[in-house]
């Protein structure tokens, strides 16, 4: 499913039309990319939770080269699925 399929079903569920629907989940984009700008979590219980961990700086090798490079500590977006959520996609 693309954002276009997802902003029509928002529309159709909730009994929108798709510009609000757009709007809506534009919206809500912004605002979990926001939080985890600043470093804070976004739990959405029964969904799960988006978070931001830290990778350290660590020792790689450039497979063409076979040369030691050093690869860059980081920061990276994660997503912790809810219980609810796991449970629906087991079945």
């Amino acid at each position: 499913m693309n954002k276009t399929e997802l902003i029509s079903k928002i529309a159709e569920k909730a009994g929108l039309t798709k510009a609000d629907s757009k709007k809506a989940l534009d919206a809500t984009i912004d605002a979990i990319k926001a939080a985890l700008k600043k470093g804070d979590k976004v739990q959405l219980i029964g969904f799960g939770t988006f978070g931001v961990t830290k990778k350290p700086a660590r020792q790689g090798i450039n497979p063409a080269t076979k040369q030691k490079i050093k690869i860059a500590a980081k920061k990276v977006a994660k997503f912790k699925a809810g219980a609810e959520l796991a449970k629906i996609v087991n079945k």
